[in-house]
């Protein structure tokens, strides 16, 4: 099986251009390729995680990554799914950002030996001179035919700012720009990106006469289930100090069993042979998928250690209620008022909710218990003697903390 074929096979693969030309630079370890990266926080979430593993996947195939981070298209903002305006992020904070995330990637990419490239946009966005953009890039997008991709016309309705308007033309001039200086020929994102990808070929091609190619992925994770990387309690990073690794485990270990399967093909790097042996799972088996799912990928993020832990502590978990290897929150005294601290200050000093009021409906609907006793009572409160032992915390069906002092 050819390394596009095996894509396709993972379902990775939603849409391309020139299909031949892409097979042979990506079979033959041809292909210069770039995934970009927005630098809205200091850490990547599982909603990247998939371009990652695909950059992994292609660079182990021979083929060579760039990672673009976009610390200038932060600057703006993709108006791309979205029915309001991006926040403003600071330069500061931006990159103080991309800092964190270079960190990140490689965990994923090999960037030694110039195997890979990691480049920030911001290195020539923000010293382009407006009127040569307009004379250089303008001419070649028309106004009437960006009207009519999906990610503009749904924002009509409510609103369009100019500045929102010029993210396609920024992201196309990324791709012009890596063409040209690193010999990018190919570029990857999820299938809701296609019309700004095609904007950036097609000023390739307009522009130097020179053909390059876009290809997008099925992700998961955003494009296809935007309901997914997201727990009771927010989003799931990659970085440990926001999700820990039990948590990032345990997040794998329930998704859908409808999913379950199709998260193995596409995420992990289990031969396709050994994954399709599992097609006809169901009952206690998915349950075992969902096992293996979950290890392989917090192997992957946190490293094989990190992974035995999660899986040790989450059947420790489940078959006798034992903490060990329980993601872990410490009070301090200032968590304590007059000496206590109830139930709903519980919740969110030790992460499992995030606002009081988020608080008050889970006791409120039953879903709160403290070693194993629910508790039903919003006015229910502990002293700090409560935990010179470990007490376990629970939230819903899945969500844990063992509370200390």
């Amino acid at each position: 099986m050819t390394v596009y074929d095996e894509l396709v096979a993972r379902g990775l693969i939603a849409q391309v251009t020139d299909e031949e030309e892409i097979k042979e630079l990506v079979n033959n370890g041809k292909a210069v390729f770039y995934i970009g990266f927005d630098p809205t926080a200091d850490s990547l979430h599982v909603g990247h995680f998939m371009a990652l593993c695909l950059m992994k996947r292609l660079q182990i195939a021979g083929n060579k990554p760039i990672a673009l981070i976009g610390g200038g298209t932060a600057m703006i903002g993709d108006p791309t799914g979205r029915t309001d305006m991006r926040q403003m992020l600071t330069p500061e904070t931006i990159q103080h950002n991309v800092e964190c995330i270079k960190k990140q990637m490689s965990r994923f990419i090999d960037f030694s030996d110039d195997k890979a490239l990691l480049v920030n946009n911001a290195d020539w966005l923000m010293d382009l001179n407006y009127v040569e953009v307009l004379r250089e890039v303008g001419p070649h997008f028309s106004v009437n035919r960006m009207l009519t991709h999906e990610c503009y016309k749904q924002r009509m309705e409510r609103g369009l700012t100019f500045l929102e308007f010029n993210y396609m033309i920024m992201q196309s001039y990324d791709f012009y720009e890596l063409f040209q200086k690193y010999g990018c020929n190919m570029q990857f994102g999820g299938d809701d990106q296609w019309a700004n990808m095609l904007g950036g070929t097609e000023l390739i091609r307009r522009k130097l006469g020179k053909d390059a190619y876009a290809m997008t992925i099925t992700l998961l994770l955003n494009s296809e289930g935007k309901k997914m990387g997201k727990t009771q309690s927010g989003a799931v990073w990659l970085d440990p100090n926001k999700t820990s690794p039990f948590d990032f485990y345990q997040y794998w270990r329930n998704v859908a069993d409808s999913d379950v399967l199709k998260c193995i093909r596409m995420l992990t790097f289990l031969p396709l042979e050994e994954i399709d042996k599992m097609n006809d799972w169901e009952g206690a088996q998915l349950n075992t998928a969902k096992e293996i799912l979950a290890f392989e990928l917090t192997k992957l993020v946190h490293g094989e250690e990190e992974a035995k832990k999660a899986q040790e502590g989450a059947r420790a978990l489940f078959s006798s209620g034992n903490a060990a290897n329980m993601p872990t929150a410490t009070l301090a005294e200032t968590d304590f008022k007059d000496g206590s601290i109830d139930i709903l200050g519980l919740l969110v000093a030790s992460g499992l909710a995030a606002s009081r009021s988020e608080a008050r409906r889970a006791v409120e609907q039953g879903g709160v218990s403290v070693d194993g006793e629910k508790i039903t009572d919003t006015f229910a409160s502990f002293t700090p003697d409560d935990f010179k032992e470990a007490k376990v915390v629970k939230k819903g069906k899945k969500n844990f903390r063992k509370v200390e002092m």
